[in-house]
């Protein structure tokens, strides 16, 4: 492992770790994602992903998510074999998040933060319930909205020292709104670590693999817009353009 390397890897390790011991301790004290206890779930999880974004931003880019590292490496952004130890490094932390999570609840943890489609969700004077394909979807929507702020603003570098603060508040207005319906990990290494943790596996394949599916398309989105913004500049010389990323 080369020396530059291995910083990062260690920084992807810790802010994985963090995320899920904090994001899903918190579901897990609280009783779940539902209810009242969201608000607390959500800034549980948009806190700790921007103090770490703030702390390991320089070192790694304070991705905490495979997702992310999808999105940036479909980008263009970073290399082949630096996202797979990217991607290792926080499926380890996540991992090790939740199996410590257990260890310190014990029987006092509540699912430790499991993802799970929502079941009879009251929702005024209805109920909903999520299906996998409508779960997928929504995973997939909250990954993209995810990775567009990240290309938008850390890889673009548009946000400056704010990006951690604006990549935060997106993770929380995602929990906000699809906590009650999928638990929103919206991250494969969040979604994965309770459930090893805990021998779950429901849904594994949809929480996997969504938030992947919506990296892709934000990382081709932006790419698209990146190369509208050369176009006009290129047809406009004289006009200054800003252009989304660079």
């Amino acid at each position: 492992m080369s020396n530059s390397l291995a910083p990062k890897l260690l920084a992807e390790f810790i802010g994985t770790f963090a995320l899920v011991f904090i994001g899903a301790g918190a579901a897990s004290i609280v009783g779940g994602a539902g209810g009242g206890g969201i608000t607390a779930v959500a800034f549980a999880h948009g806190l700790a992903i921007m103090a770490f974004a703030f702390a390991y931003g320089s070192v790694s880019g304070g991705h905490m998510n495979p997702a992310v590292t999808v999105g940036v490496l479909a980008a263009g952004a970073m290399g082949v074999g630096e996202a797979v130890g990217y991607i290792v490094s926080q499926l380890i932390g996540g991992i090790f998040g939740a199996l410590l999570l257990r260890t310190v609840l014990g029987g006092a943890a509540t699912g430790l933060g499991m993802p799970a489609l929502a079941h009879g969700l009251a929702l005024g004077t209805t109920t909903v319930t999520i299906t996998p394909e409508a779960g997928f979807m929504i995973e997939a929507l909250l990954g993209f909205f995810l990775v567009t702020v990240v290309l938008s603003t850390a890889v673009a570098g548009r946000a400056g020292n704010l990006a951690p603060l604006a990549i935060g508040m997106t993770l929380t207005l995602n929990i906000l709104m699809g906590g009650a319906l999928t638990g929103a990990p919206f991250n494969p290494a969040r979604a994965l670590g309770p459930m090893i943790a805990t021998g779950n596996f429901s849904d594994a394949w949809l929480y996997m693999t969504a938030p992947i599916v919506g990296a892709i398309v934000a990382a081709l989105l932006h790419a698209g817009l990146v190369r509208l913004a050369h176009e006009r500049m290129a047809a406009e010389p004289g006009r200054a353009t800003q252009t989304p990323a660079e």
